[in-house]
């Protein structure tokens, strides 16, 4: 699953552990999220969707379904 978290954080001047506090997870996986590594849960995608002031996860989460 490719991301734009990086791009949106960015533009919200955002570094990697300040949205891993706000996401209440680590900076480790922000930096997975962004590099394609790890598949977020339905709960942290939508977190991260909010707080980067996204109206839709789609906005943020590229899901590649093969075609």
């Amino acid at each position: 699953m490719e991301t734009k978290i990086k791009e949106f954080r960015n533009e919200k001047g955002l570094s990697q552990q300040k949205l891993a506090d706000l996401t209440g997870v680590t900076r480790q996986t922000i930096n997975a999220l962004e590099n394609a590594r790890y598949n977020p849960s339905l709960l942290l995608a939508f977190r991260i969707t909010k707080i980067l002031d996204k109206e839709n996860m789609e906005d943020v989460f590229i899901i590649d379904d093969g075609e």
